[in-house]
């Protein structure tokens, strides 16, 4: 018996076309995937190089005594930011994401956040030191200094806390509205520690900030180096003595020391970060 194909020319032409597709579909695939390993491996590379570099040259001229004052320094401004940041932040993000309805006014506060996001740190720094040092009077000091970086980092705990905020799904709070709760008690008890893990990403990044800020600090917070009888002595951070030490070129092995400890100060802080956000979700 004679088989009759009664496959159509065009059919065999879709066929042949599919294949066509899904062959350059797999082939730019492919590409992109190797594109992103290179980046990748690319910015793994950079980061470990840096990391290595700094180690090496510094690892051997750590001197924890010597730079305890400005650890401590560092530590009063770490907390003078983020006390006054903080509270504002956090505070601005709930009305913002729990309270206030689309408008106007909403459009311009976070038009502004976004405007003080992209502000470089100088301008900042010299903002501080016309008005903190300046007009109110009080001199280079800690609390001109963590005024400044208050300031500073508010738009960032802000967006981070919004965003934090917005990943907590409505039927958490449509429950606990059931159940009875107001919606101060909601927000307390449901919506805020849901949000724990990005608030607290938020905080890291705001504290590694102020670490790492000089140019602010150094203009408004002075650079005397020495353990600060109270926050209106002025006082010298870690990165601002080193930068002290690299620009005068007192003691590059120093200064590659300093650069260790802060180092470590950072990657300690973003590990205790990571650990925290995951207890916290083990314990939802």
């Amino acid at each position: 018996m004679e088989i009759i194909n009664t496959a159509t020319p065009s059919s065999n032409i879709v066929k042949s076309n599919s294949k066509l597709i899904n062959t350059k579909r797999k082939t730019k695939e492919k590409l992109i995937y190797i594109f992103l390993g290179l980046a990748t491996a690319i910015t793994l590379g950079f980061l470990f190089w840096l990391v290595g570099y700094i180690i090496i040259n510094g690892i051997l001229h750590i001197d924890l005594i010597y730079l305890m004052p400005a650890i401590v320094t560092t530590i009063y401004m770490v907390l003078i930011g983020l006390g006054i940041a903080v509270p504002i932040g956090v505070g601005a993000a709930i009305y913002l994401q729990e309270y206030a309805t689309e408008g106007k006014f909403v459009k311009v506060i976070r038009f502004a956040t976004e405007c003080l996001t992209a502000v470089p740190s100088i301008l900042f720094g010299l903002f501080g030191m016309l008005f903190f040092v300046t007009t109110l009077k009080m001199s280079w000091s800690l609390l001109a200094g963590g005024l400044t970086v208050s300031i500073m980092i508010l738009p960032t705990v802000v967006k981070t806390t919004e965003e934090a905020l917005k990943t907590v799904p409505i039927s958490y709070r449509e429950a606990s509205l059931a159940l009875g709760a107001n919606k101060i008690m909601t927000i307390l008890k449901v919506v805020l520690p849901s949000s724990i893990p990005g608030i607290l990403a938020g905080i890291v990044l705001s504290m590694g900030r102020i670490i790492g800020e000089t140019a602010a600090i150094y203009l408004t917070a002075g650079t005397v180096f020495g353990f600060p009888d109270s926050i209106m002595n002025s006082g010298r951070t870690l990165s601002v003595h080193l930068y002290i030490l690299a620009k005068e070129g007192v003691s590059l092995s120093e200064a590659y020391g300093a650069a260790v400890v802060l180092l470590i100060i950072i990657l300690s802080l973003n590990c205790l970060s990571y650990f925290i956000a995951t207890k916290m979700k083990k314990l939802k």
